[in-house]
Order: structure tokens, then C-alpha cells, then sequence
């Protein structure tokens, strides 16, 4: 049997296992992350070898096609009442942490990764600077946590895969021999910021108009709409490509757009008939969150078999100390400082300052950076196979405890303020980011 047969036999039989179990092991610390990773580890060949890494094309575009779901879908979910009613804390942990873990990230690799040049060092800074709410998925979705929390999580694990991009984009064009660089930072400002801005909106707005056009007139039935949206996000993805664009920051943008489309645009013009049955709750999104979550925990899975598993055979105590850092000083340090003022108790802040996981943005981010060939690819892979390895497992086993002690904690200091707690803002629910992993919490 062929290594690609072996591999797809091992991706099937790790998926169906956990589906079998997903329900009873989504309260426990063996979070899906724990499972498809470890799995992937024990299956590649730092240990059984029955999953091979020897030709890395099929693993990136795995990847990208599940980061490019993620993004779409997560700005798709967004709405601007996310960012205005007790949305102080996303606007904080986007517009202030974020810069700040980024600066944070870049100045401490300085001195434990010698060797990088100044700009592999910023990108180190960048790829492990978004962070990744699957991984800590209890942490969002225990309803003993206070929403204003759960809910400014969710929004930056959402936003901030996105906002990274143009950084990344910069930076590698910064650094020479890269693709990137081949045009300069001006070039690729203009390709990979403007044009492929312009592309995410224009798709994004157009195809929801169409969407919604359809579905006032009856066209489309609710499986097609399903589909459709996987085809809009391929769509934006495929055009900012092919203009040498960044197909990433076009379909994060086509989200954004996409979603305020069918928000915006009335499904029933006035004189119209009364949409179907099947028109109650929207559903169109569930695919293509379901997929992007599935192909997401396989992408783990490929993860720890190709790169986390060899990266373990190379450890050094630099990478480890900088990956212990990365996970608590660079996510920790900016949370309280964009956080200052705010009125929110420690307690909150250290929650929201630990549950910062690094996963799938980070993992394509650093292979985008492999397939450059740049001088520091080795180490640039093994620190962030590293990072994602500790937090997929500190993160995953932590967040259900946590979550509980912080809701206890939250709980008594509601009674003990009367009431008068900023973390009790009354903020909208948004509708929860769908993840292989689970349904959410319920309070005890």
C-alpha cells in the first residue's frame, strides 16, 4: 500500500474514532486539538511512521484550504454590534494587544533565536501572534462564564488570524529571496494589501447581493445555499491569487463583506411571497463552518505527524523557553496593558490573557514561510511547531477547569458587588464559531 493510501487510511480511522466519542470527550481535558495532534505525533515518523511527510504540496494546500474556511467564516459571524455594545474588550485586545504581543514576540526572540535576521525575527512576532479559540474551546462555550468574556474571545480569535496578515505580508517581502520580496514592500503593499482588499470586498458584497436575490425569489433551496458559501470563499481566495494577491486577506475581507450582505439586504423585497419553511432560522453558514472545522482538526493531525513530530527530535532550550514565553509573557503582558482601565478584576484579565491558544493561523503562516526557503526556515518551523505543540495541550487540558474556577469566582464576586460588576455588561450573543470539538459547556 502506497504512503498516500496509508495516510488518508490513518486521517479516517482518527476522525471516525473521535466522532464516535466527540460528545463524551467534550467536557473532559482531552479536548479534539489533544486528540488529532497526539495522534498525528504518534502516527508520523518520529514514531509508527505510517504517516509519511515526504511530499509537503497536498499537507499546504490541506492547510490553506482550512485556513481560508476559518477566515471567511469567522468574519462572516461578526457584527458590527460586536465591536460597539460591550465590545471595549475585543477593541482593546485587538487594537492594543495585538500590536503589543507582536513587538512583544519579535523583541524576545532577539535574543533566544540567534542566528534569524531582523525580519525573520518580526515574523516569529507574527505568526504566533493570532490566536486560535478552537483550542480552548470549553474556555468560550462554558456558559458559566460571563458573556462579556466569552463573547470578546470569540470576536478576537475571529479578527485577529485576519488582522496578522498584512504584517506578515510586509515583513516576509522584507526579507531577502522571498517571492515578496522579489516585488519589494511597495509592490506587495499594493498587490497583497490594496488589490486584494478590493477583491475580498467587491466578491464578498457581490455575492451576498446575489445570495439574497435568489432567496427572495425562490431559486436556491437551503443546500445549495450551503454550498454556495464554500464557493464564495474559494471564489475571493482563487481571484486575489491569480492577480499575485494574497488569496488569505481577500477571503477574510469577502467575509466581512459576505456577512453584513445578508444581514444588510432584506430576504423579501416588499410585494414578494413569504419565504419558505426552511427560511426561519439561517443556516447558510453551517457547512462551511463545519467543513473548515473538520479539515481544521485534520490539519492538526497532519501538524503533529510532518512537523511536530520531527521538531520534537530537535528540541533545544532556547525553543522551548521561547515557546513557554510565547504562550505567557507575549500573551500576557499585552492583555493587561490594553486591559488597563477597563474596570475588569485580575481575575478576568488573567483568563483572558491565558486562554490566547496558537493553533491553525500560526501552522499555515509558518509553512507559507518554509516553502520561501528562506536561511532561517528550520528554526522559524521548529519554534512554531513548538509553540502550537504546548499550547494545544496547556490550553486544551486547561480550559475546562478553568473555566469552572473562573465561573465560581465569577458567580461570588456578582454577590458579593450586588450586581455592580463590570464583567456583568449585558453584551448580544453571537452565534458561536462551529468547531469539531463538541457542543458548549452547560452551566453546573
Amino acid at each position: 500500500m502506497s504512503g498516500g493510501a496509508w495516510t488518508v487510511l490513518a486521517v479516517a480511522g482518527v476522525t471516525a474514532a473521535y466522532a464516535l466519542g466527540s460528545r463524551r470527550l467534550a467536557t473532559t481535558p482531552v479536548s479534539s486539538a489533544i486528540v488529532f495532534t497526539g495522534c498525528g505525533v504518534l502516527l508520523g515518523p518520529a514514531v509508527l511512521d505510517v504517516v509519511g511527510g515526504d511530499d509537503a504540496a497536498p499537507i499546504t494546500a490541506l492547510l490553506e484550504a482550512a485556513l481560508t474556511l476559518v477566515l471567511f467564516t469567522d468574519a462572516m459571524a461578526v457584527r458590527r454590534r460586536d465591536l460597539t455594545r460591550g465590545g471595549f474588550l475585543p477593541r482593546r485586545l485587538l487594537g492594543i494587544g495585538l500590536l503589543l504581543s507582536i513587538g512583544a514576540g519579535w523583541l524576545l526572540a532577539w535574543p533566544l533565536l540567534p542566528g534569524l535576521t531582523v525580519w525573520e525575527l518580526a515574523l516569529v512576532g507574527v505568526i504566533l501572534a493570532p490566536t486560535d479559540a478552537a483550542l480552548g474551546k470549553s474556555a468560550l462555550s462554558d456558559r458559566r462564564v460571563p458573556p462579556l468574556v466569552r463573547q470578546g474571545l470569540n470576536v478576537e480569535s475571529g479578527l485577529n488570524d485576519g488582522m496578522v496578515l498584512p504584517f506578515f505580508v510586509v515583513f516576509l517581502a522584507a526579507v531577502p529571496g522571498t517571492t515578496y520580496a522579489a516585488e519589494g514592500i511597495g509592490g506587495t503593499f499594493w498587490r497583497s494589501l490594496l488589490l486584494s482588499t478590493a477583491i475580498g470586498l467587491l466578491a464578498g458584497d457581490l455575492a451576498g447581493r446575489l445570495l439574497q436575490a435568489a432567496r427572495a425569489r425562490g431559486w436556491i433551496t437551503r443546500e445549495w445555499r450551503h454550498v454556495y458559501v464554500l464557493a464564495v470563499a474559494a471564489l475571493s481566495y482563487e481571484l486575489a491569487v491569480v492577480v499575485d494577491g494574497s488569496g488569505f486577506i481577500a477571503a477574510w475581507v469577502a467575509g466581512f463583506a459576505f456577512g453584513h450582505a445578508l444581514r444588510a439586504l432584506p430576504v423579501s423585497p416588499p410585494g414578494a411571497p413569504a419565504p419558505g419553511p426552511d427560511e426561519g432560522r439561517d443556516t447558510t453558514p453551517e457547512l462551511a463552518e463545519d467543513l473548515g472545522g473538520l479539515l481544521a482538526s485534520i490539519a492538526l493531525f497532519l501538524f503533529g505527524a510532518v512537523l511536530l513530530g520531527p521538531a520534537l527530535q530537535h528540541l533545544t532550550w532556547q525553543i522551548v523557553l521561547y515557546a513557554l514565553l510565547s504562550l505567557t509573557v507575549v500573551r500576557l503582558v499585552p492583555v493587561a496593558l490594553s486591559l488597563l482601565g477597563s474596570g475588569l478584576r485580575p481575575p478576568t484579565v488573567l483568563y483572558i490573557g491565558w486562554f490566547g491558544p496558537r493553533g491553525l493561523a500560526s501552522v499555515v503562516l509558518g509553512l507559507l514561510v518554509a516553502e520561501e526557503h528562506v536561511a532561517g526556515t528550520t528554526t522559524i518551523g521548529r519554534v512554531v511547531a513548538v509553540t502550537v505543540g504546548l499550547s494545544v495541550l496547556l490550553h486544551g487540558a486547561t480550559a475546562p477547569a478553568l473555566a469552572g474556577a473562573y465561573g465560581a469566582w465569577y458567580r461570588r464576586a456578582l454577590a458579593a458587588s450586588g450586581g455592580d460588576l463590570k464583567e456583568s455588561a449585558d453584551v448580544p450573543e453571537a452565534r458561536s464559531r462551529r468547531r469539531l470539538g463538541g457542543s458548549d459547556t452547560p452551566a453546573t
